[in-house]
């Protein structure tokens, strides 16, 4: 299966800003996507069923969903045997159950926030916010992005505001829009960047 098409739901609006101005940058013209923010994990996870059960009465063949959620504090394979759950109970096939290149839905965990992506390209966020450190991506605690402890989201903006940036707090929906149309989408760090961008990939790469 080609897709030429993709069905984003995403936890909340940050993620949306950030997914608009990189899509565009990482699939092939042709493919088309819409995404739809939630008011939190919760939001997203409780109409699941019912969107999942929607969708597969009409979902043309082409079209794929794709499932963004932050790990946060869960555990990431309780988190997404939930979502895996939702899918099979309408007999949606996904990446899990019909393998690459064959699915309808993919479920995708940012590990552990979004921001975990920003750590990802630190040139991009330099090339944002010039003024932070280029050494960050050296340091011990942020060498992995995926396994920074502590908060991501609060990791990262104590980096900016160290840098001058946000001094009265991070403007989430601000630095999404700036990173998404700065940062990489092939030359990532964060592993949960790069597993999401391979499942999008590996079904649009004849289209």
């Amino acid at each position: 299966m080609t897709a030429e098409h993709f069905e984003v739901l995403v936890e909340e609006p940050s993620m949306e800003a950030f997914l608009r101005a990189l899509l565009p940058r990482l699939l092939p013209g042709r493919v088309t996507f819409d995404i739809y923010p939630h008011q939190g994990k919760e939001d997203l996870l409780g109409r699941l069923p019912a969107r999942l059960k929607a969708y597969a009465g009409w979902l043309p063949e082409a079209w794929c969903i794709v499932v963004v959620v932050d790990r946060d504090d869960d555990d990431c394979k309780t988190l997404k045997n939930r979502i895996e759950k939702a899918a099979a109970d309408v007999g949606l096939g996904t990446r899990s159950t019909a393998g690459p290149r064959n699915w309808r839905l993919v479920n995708r965990i940012a590990v552990e926030e979004l921001e975990a992506w920003y750590f990802g390209d630190w040139e991009a966020v330099r090339k944002a916010y010039p003024r932070v450190s280029r050494t960050i991506p050296n340091r011990e605690s942020y060498r992995n992005p995926d396994a920074i402890r502590g908060g991501t989201w609060e990791a990262f903006a104590n980096v900016l505001r160290r840098a001058g940036y946000f001094t009265g707090g991070l403007r989430k929906l601000e630095v999404a829009r700036a990173l998404g149309n700065s940062l990489d989408p092939f030359h990532n760090r964060s592993r949960s960047f790069q597993v999401f961008r391979e499942a999008l990939l590996e079904v649009v790469e004849s289209a």
